[in-house]
């Protein structure tokens, strides 16, 4: 059973919550510990928000997931894990992380329990509207990285905003594309916002938030205030193109997208360009600037 409620609380999802250093990263605070510590204890306090969330979504889809390929094998949808054992979970686990969250700052609480509504909203209702669904997943994103600047009482950069909202819908789009093709003439039975996606819409707009992403970053790499006057920060930009083209590949060729943390951590070689990204970066802000 405790497997089973560790499983339904994704512990995979939890790489998302890593937006909460952008902030400690690029506001080259990220060697003073009291302030690592912070970010540390904001990552915490949203993995476990973001658990509760996923034990409430498996709550309210458990009957759709029986129904679903991959879905079926979850704790709750094939018996494993008692309802009232994710309920019981579900509210000591919520409490706790708001606690927690408005004891590290009373700012800090809010967005912690905006996130929260947010995606319980997601997962009764705005699931269930076209476009806004991935809009409302990336706005997750967003909040995740300003929360992990308001834990540490830094500036918000305009280019949080925008990276992080193309981003999240480049990713949010391509794992609905995986959806349609995964589940094929039944994908409407299984999530009934597919209805309303074709592949054909979901690559044009994919194709869109790919074109904006490459072109913020690459304006934000030479135009933020706080990076290096050199604009060396422009030689990240090979790795952020190769991650996303690999990305690309992986979701039209190797029909992969649906879970993009997966792909992080099983794709050796976007793994290995992330890891160069950041370490770049890192030289770049804390080394040679």
């Amino acid at each position: 059973m405790l497997k089973g409620l560790l499983i339904t609380m994704r512990p995979k999802q939890w790489i998302k919550n890593l937006f909460i250093f952008t902030a400690l990263v690029f506001a080259e605070k990220l060697f003073e510990l009291q302030l690592l510590a912070r970010t540390i204890t904001a990552f915490v306090l949203f993995c476990i928000i973001s658990s509760c969330v996923y034990l409430i979504n498996d709550l309210a889809d458990m009957e759709k997931d029986r129904r679903h390929p991959i879905k079926s094998k979850r704790p709750l949808a094939s018996g494993q894990l008692k309802p009232s054992v994710a309920i019981a979970a579900t509210m000591v686990l919520t409490v706790a992380s708001l606690i927690g969250s408005f004891s590290l700052s009373l700012l800090f609480g809010l967005i912690a329990l905006a996130y929260l509504l947010l995606m319980i909203a997601y997962s009764f209702a705005l699931k269930d509207i076209v476009i806004l669904d991935v809009l409302t997943l990336a706005l997750g994103f967003v909040l995740r990285a300003v929360a992990g600047a308001v834990a540490i009482a830094v500036p918000i950069s305009p280019w949080l905003y925008v990276c992080t909202t193309l981003l999240a819908l480049f990713l949010g789009f391509g794992k609905r594309r995986h959806e349609l093709i995964l589940l094929e003439e039944g994908a409407d039975e299984h999530r009934a916002i597919l209805r309303e996606y074709t592949l054909r819409l979901l690559d044009e707009m994919i194709a869109i938030v790919t074109s904006a992403a490459v072109m913020a970053y690459s304006l934000y790499t030479f135009s933020a205030p706080n990076l290096p006057p050199n604009h060396s920060m422009m030689l990240t930009i090979p790795f952020v193109l190769y991650g996303i083209f690999r990305y690309l590949y992986l979701i039209h060729i190797k029909n992969k997208g649906g879970s993009p943390e997966e792909i992080l951590l099983e794709d050796l070689p976007l793994l290995i360009d992330i890891v160069l990204w950041g370490i770049t970066v890192v030289a770049i802000l804390y080394v040679f600037k």
